[in-house]
């Protein structure tokens, strides 16, 4: 087995792999990183991605940040941990320091850091612009990369180059190499073309979550796993071997393991997130032909992802969104319709429902029952109008006009997996903590392998965080190594 010898290896070449791939050459160290796709591939999720920001400018996250992350840091916290939690983490008993909620600390550490990190980005070369998002409605403004998550990785990537760090492709880290219980020394790896080789040094996990691990998403989410897939095909490269790694020699597991990031997504389609947000002024009919859920509870931001799981629970796990033309009323409403598949159109319901073999007379019934169940309002399809439906189970809460303008269409969504929940605990240097509440020596880790989230997703936070705490990697290595 070939040894090379490193001050740092990197596994995973996404936002956080090379934000602690840049910080730490920068610094001096000698960087290796190990990508499991081709040069032009990489990027792992990133590259796939448009990296909205939650921010409200180029120097400020949003107002509802923090406050977003901490409301879901976890269930049912133990009162008596949370409150050691804010406090110095030395002060902090073993049972505190190894539990599966967020710390504080943790998320204190990612909103204070996050402004530095945009201004270091742009210093790489990164533009950065409040820029169209497919939300028609939201809550939140996001700040966008010009160029998507394609630009932050290509600029990062050519500036780790331009540091002399080196990248091995096509290469898998395997398992962790360690002398002694609760130290790193490195790491195996398969290469396709030298095959196995051995990187020692500390390392650094960033080689995402495991949304292309159907065995281990079936494990921890169940039997509907089968129904889900990447949003993107950058997805199909986080298989999980990080966080197993980490965990098979006692790193603490944090986050909600049987949850993910869930997106409304067209099944037909093959491109990045072809995403349907168009939801919220139509109906959503199971195979059955039956509505199941509230499609317009809040902005479309704010709520898609409980929708979308609503979907997931369906029969095989897929609904139909059925729209007329009034939607085609709505100002941009294009933007809403992110797949590069037409739309199943027909004169009448019965023909739209044929064609999507769906029982005909159940949805007749369906949009007949909906339709009744509308009133009159001032319709405000870009914001919450309260236009809603009266005695319907479940109802829709806003944008409830009748479907009765045909001919009318429908697409079919089912969810996506943009990343799992479930992941490492770090602590504030991103140091990877072991089950007694410990750093394990020379182990870090960043983005979706470092558990960050429960329950409702924080839109626009998941590319900042692997941004974030990959550079606390990098700065963490390069003090310990000084």
């Amino acid at each position: 087995m070939t040894e090379l010898n490193f001050d740092l290896i990197v596994v995973g070449c996404g936002a956080a792999g090379l934000s602690t791939a840049v910080t730490a050459a920068e610094r001096g160290l000698k960087v290796a990183v190990l990508e499991r796709s081709l040069r032009e591939e990489r990027g792992g999720q990133t590259r796939w991605t448009e990296a909205y920001l939650r921010m409200q400018s180029h120097d400020e996250v949003t107002d509802d940040f923090d406050l977003f992350l901490a409301e879901n840091a976890g269930f049912y916290q133990d009162p008596d941990f949370v409150a050691e939690t804010l406090g110095e983490r030395s002060a902090w008993s073993t049972q505190a320091r190894n539990q599966p909620f967020i710390d504080a600390s943790l998320i204190g550490t990612f909103t204070e850091n996050v402004p530095g990190t945009i201004n270091w980005l742009k210093e790489q070369g990164v533009r950065f612009d409040f820029l169209p998002t497919q939300f028609l409605t939201s809550t939140q403004p996001r700040l966008l990369p010009v160029g998507g998550g394609e630009a932050i990785v290509e600029c990062l990537a050519a500036r780790a180059e331009a540091l002399g760090v080196t990248f091995f492709y096509q290469t898998t880290a395997r398992r962790l190499i360690s002398s002694e219980l609760n130290r790193v020394d490195g790491v195996e790896a398969w290469s396709v073309e030298q095959g196995a080789l051995q990187f020692k040094g500390s390392v650094m996990l960033a080689s995402g979550g495991f949304q292309g691990n159907l065995e281990m998403l079936t494990r921890y989410i169940g039997p509907k796993a089968a129904f889900i897939r990447p949003v993107c095909k950058g997805g199909y490269f986080n298989r999980g071997e990080g966080i197993q790694m980490a965990l098979d020699m006692g790193a603490a597991p944090a986050g909600e393991y049987g949850n993910f990031h869930a997106e409304p997504v067209d099944p037909r389609s093959g491109i990045s997130e072809p995403s349907i947000f168009i939801f919220p002024y139509g109906v959503l009919l199971n195979k059955e032909g039956k509505r199941f859920t509230d499609e317009a509870p809040g902005t479309v931001d704010a709520w898609y992802e409980r929708v979308t799981r609503k979907i997931v629970a369906q029969t095989e796990g897929i609904a139909w969104v059925i729209l007329d033309q009034k939607v085609k009323d709505i100002p941009n409403y294009t933007l809403g319709i992110r797949t590069d598949q037409p739309a199943i159109e027909a004169a009448t319901l019965g023909e739209l429902a044929r064609k999507l073999e769906l029982p005909v007379e159940q949805v007749e019934r369906s949009i007949a029952e909906y339709n009744a169940a509308c009133r009159p309002g001032n319709w405000k399809p870009l914001e919450l109008d309260g236009v809603a439906t009266e005695g319907l189970h479940p109802p829709k809460s806003n944008w409830a006009l009748p479907l009765d303008d045909g001919p009318y269409f429908a697409y079919p969504i089912i969810s996506a997996n943009v990343f799992t929940f479930g992941g490492l605990k770090i602590d504030e240097q991103a140091r990877v903590i072991n089950i007694d509440g410990a750093p394990i020596e020379n182990l870090y880790a960043a983005g979706e392998a470092a558990a960050l989230y429960f329950d409702n997703y924080c839109g626009g936070t998941s590319v900042l965080r692997g941004l974030v705490y990959g550079r606390r990697a990098g700065q963490t290595v390069a003090q310990v190594l000084a």
